[in-house]
């Protein structure tokens, strides 16, 4: 695994071939600029490191309509989302792997530290998401009765891979791609995630982890020759800690009962 760092930037590269790049978002960093503030970027040390591909990729637009670059990229994850995040080095493959997205049928599987012990094993979330009735303050999402604006389905996988200490390990896979999908979903289940400040924002800092404990840790997707490819992102120091506090405090419990 090949690690580069420059300007405060320290992302590992998974995956590579002449079209697709796949790295290791470190929790903390943007995908690209998001017009609120300064800060290097993924798509920023991405131009550094391909220069010929600073013109890949679509703008996003802004709400003053304002259209911010961002090279390379075809999905995101949040700033403090880890893990897989996968970038076209041509406007072939930018093309390519966008029709894959929008088809889904490209897998992702997430993992999560949540709140509370889950007592289901596996399952499916299929909650229609909108925009908060009751939002105030930053905008926000919403699986719940109360919502305005357009509502649009979204479903999600989840496996329980481990539950203690008031605390489950989450693995889940959006067959949708709705902004906030994962946080939002579990909010609604009464699971919110560790961390998540805005869909958690009564419940404190736990388990050590100062951001929200979602990871991206695997996605599969095909190239532009058909071949699958999957790659897998291993879980940062932080959030391994994390599940391994949830799993002492699983084994704990078994022992008592």
């Amino acid at each position: 695994m090949e690690t580069a760092a420059s300007s405060g930037a320290d992302i590992a590269v998974l995956y590579e071939d002449e079209d697709v790049l796949a790295v290791d978002k470190p929790a903390g960093m943007l995908v690209h600029p998001d017009g609120k503030r300064v800060a290097y970027t993924v798509s920023d040390w991405f131009v550094a490191r391909y220069p010929e591909a600073a013109r890949v990729g679509e703008p996003h637009l802004l709400h003053d309509g304002t259209p911010i670059a961002r090279p390379g990229v075809v999905h995101r994850l949040d700033r403090d989302t880890s893990g897989v995040l996968l970038l076209a080095k041509t406007a072939e493959a930018h093309a390519h792997l966008k029709t894959q997205f929008q088809a889904r049928q490209v897998k992702k599987e997430y993992l999560a530290v949540v709140w509370g012990e889950w007592n289901e094993e596996e399952g499916v979330i299929a909650r229609p998401i909108g925009r908060s009735a009751s939002s105030k303050g930053p905008p926000r999402w919403s699986a719940f009765s109360k919502v305005k604006g357009k509502v649009r389905d979204a479903r999600t996988r989840y496996r329980v891979c481990a539950r203690g200490g008031g605390f489950s390990v989450v693995a889940l896979e959006p067959e949708t791609g709705r902004t906030h999908q994962l946080r939002v979903h579990l909010q609604a289940l009464h699971h919110p995630i560790v961390g998540d400040a805005l869909y958690a924002p009564k419940h404190p800092l736990a388990l050590g982890l100062s951001r929200v404990a979602l990871h991206a840790a695997r996605v599969v997707f095909r190239t532009r020759k058909g071949e699958e490819r999957e790659v897998a992102a291993p879980l940062p120091e932080d959030m391994a800690r994390a599940v391994r506090a949830v799993e002492a405090a699983q084994r704990a419990e078994a022992e008592f009962k």
